[in-house]
């Protein structure tokens, strides 16, 4: 048998959300820093942001006409920046 909340036990539970916990949110995050051996989250911040500025670009590269000289530059200028730094692997 379970005791009666007080009125102050009560109110604080109003607060907390049972469906949607914090821990819960982070559970992608933790995978992905295990899979690249990421030790740090602000790396792991910094790299999502990277990931995401990387793949805006390409989309609007990918936007541009495909017979466009510009758009075959800035392909393969993309694809060169990203193959030293080793973001890109075949």
């Amino acid at each position: 048998m379970v005791r009666k909340l007080r009125f102050h036990e009560k109110k604080l539970l109003k607060k907390v959300d049972f469906i949607n916990w914090e821990v819960d949110k982070n559970l992608h995050e933790v995978t992905v820093m295990r899979k690249f051996h990421i030790q740090k989250r602000e790396d792991y911040t910094k790299y999502n942001e990277l990931s995401r500025r990387i793949r805006d670009l390409a989309r609007q590269i990918k936007e541009l006409d495909a017979n466009d000289p510009f758009r075959v530059e800035a392909t393969n200028t993309l694809l060169e920046k990203l193959y030293e730094n080793q973001f890109f692997h075949f």
